[in-house]
């Protein structure tokens, strides 16, 4: 037994090594010089015809491409403002109607409730590329395309989080609610005492699925977005030149670390978002 242990402890610290490895590539690599960057990439990325050499550590380390980007690259905070402006208030807009709907399916009877339901699943499931045309011209008509509700408003309107929440309403024993009642306690009262407190864990796991899928998109701003000052910053890497791989490395980075804050500090309440939703993979 100890060494069918000792073999599991390997082959998952095996398979932990190997999900940490781009991302400690991307780490490594921002510190890497313009000359480093050549020596290791340069085979592949010059002539085409060559290898790519990649030391762990820099040999010799830099801050010369944080340097770059932070202080020489004003475009790189345009967009990440962009991208705050897009993904907190998509975030926002979605709570605030996904909690009464979710509230409404999980408590409430009324005709066409099974129906509605399963609308919305059908409407979760669809890709992007699916509603894209409809969605293109639905903004169009609107005069919002070019705008950053164009990105905030098809994404208010996202039926995952109703999905998600009606989980957490509906585990809710219905003998408190009915106690609230007893007491004289308004629907709204119920919903702001009761309801949200209890489905706290499915409100934070939503904002961190949300966040990181929102973050990271960009097939919405490219389709929706013309003007690139008001591309977000999941558009700024491609824009990036092969010779300063060192500073892709270093947007890269940033990038990362927001989205890496929100899954740790919601990593908890969305492990039990996903089993509360049923959800396996």
């Amino acid at each position: 037994m100890r060494i069918k242990r000792v073999l599991s402890l390997l082959v998952l610290g095996l398979m932990g090594l190997l999900v940490w490895l781009p991302l400690g590539m991307i780490v490594f690599g921002s510190f890497f010089g313009k000359q480093e960057i050549l020596e290791s990439f340069g085979g592949v990325l010059a002539s085409g015809g060559g290898m790519a050499v990649w030391h762990i550590l820099p040999q010799y380390p830099t801050l010369q491409p944080y340097v770059s980007l932070l202080f020489d690259s004003p475009g790189f905070f345009v967009m990440f403002w962009n991208s705050m402006k897009q993904v907190v208030p998509s975030i926002i807009g979605q709570l605030l109607i996904a909690l009464p709907a979710a509230w409404s399916f999980a408590r409430f009877r009324f005709r066409g409730k099974r129906f509605l339901f399963y609308l919305y699943i059908i409407l979760m499931i669809m890709p992007f590329q699916v509603t894209m045309v409809s969605s293109y011209l639905v903004l169009d008509y609107l005069s919002l395309l070019d705008s950053h509700l164009a990105i905030i408003l098809p994404n208010v309107f996202a039926t995952f989080p109703v999905f998600i929440l009606v989980k957490f309403f509906e585990a809710i024993p219905m003998a408190l609610v009915e106690a609230a009642r007893i007491d004289g306690a308004g629907e709204g009262t119920i919903f702001f005492k009761i309801g949200l407190p209890n489905a706290a864990a499915g409100i934070v796991s939503v904002i961190t699925l949300e966040f990181i899928e929102y973050w990271n998109a960009l097939e919405q701003p490219l389709t929706f977005l013309k003007t690139k000052a008001l591309w977000p910053l999941s558009l700024y890497l491609p824009e990036i030149s092969v010779s300063e791989l060192s500073v892709s490395f270093v947007a890269s980075v940033i990038m990362l670390t927001p989205a890496c804050l929100i899954f740790l500090f919601g990593q908890q309440y969305l492990e039990e978002g996903i089993v509360a939703s049923g959800i396996k993979q």
